[in-house]
């Protein structure tokens, strides 16, 4: 396998990922913040990778099988430690809806791939915008550094949840031919 930047930068991503679940537990005033840094970091490789991989021609198939894997352990990680922290259904109840959400649709791409019509339900921009609420609200979530933070982040946790559901429902839309087709009523 020949390592390019846009890989190099998922596996990067991937290696963040224990670094920050570490400093989320550690016992020091700044460790929120290093925590949210490290999440914050994780995310803009993200964005940066597809970037450079589609720009420079450089896709390759561990690279497009890596990036969702490492986004979405990233998120689930993320998402599993604010539920800890807050400790209350506002913030478990989006947070199990964008778990789920993740789950569904992976498992829909994998499906819709096995049967050729994997194209249906490619990334969308509503996938891409869930994403970045999604980041933007655990970054606030993970550093906790004054109430007005927590939350803009907690509505923008909300907004990502409206968004997952709303970008599941396109991509179940999107292939509900092919999930349908042999159900006779």
């Amino acid at each position: 396998m020949k390592l390019n930047i846009p890989t190099f930068l998922t596996l990067f991503r991937v290696v963040l990922i224990p670094f920050f679940i570490v400093c989320f537990y550690l016992p020091f005033k700044w460790a929120p913040f290093l925590t949210a840094l490290l999440f914050l970091i994780a995310a803009i490789t993200d964005w940066f990778d597809g970037f450079l991989a589609r720009r420079w021609k450089q896709t390759t198939r561990f690279g497009a099988f890596l990036d969702p894997v490492a986004d979405k352990v990233m998120v689930a990680a993320a998402l599993v430690l604010v539920v800890q922290h807050y400790h209350s259904f506002w913030v478990t109840i989006p947070a199990i809806v964008m778990i789920s959400r993740e789950i569904i649709i992976s498992a829909l791409r994998e499906w819709m791939a096995e049967i050729g019509d994997r194209n249906k339900v490619a990334v969308s921009w509503w996938g891409k915008l869930k994403t970045t609420a999604q980041m933007a609200s655990l970054v606030g979530l993970l550093w906790r550094y004054n109430p007005l933070m927590e939350q803009i982040a907690t509505v923008a946790l909300y907004l990502a949840a409206i968004l997952t559901v709303w970008s599941m429902v396109q991509y179940l839309n999107a292939a509900k031919g092919s999930l349908l087709d042999d159900i006779t009523p």
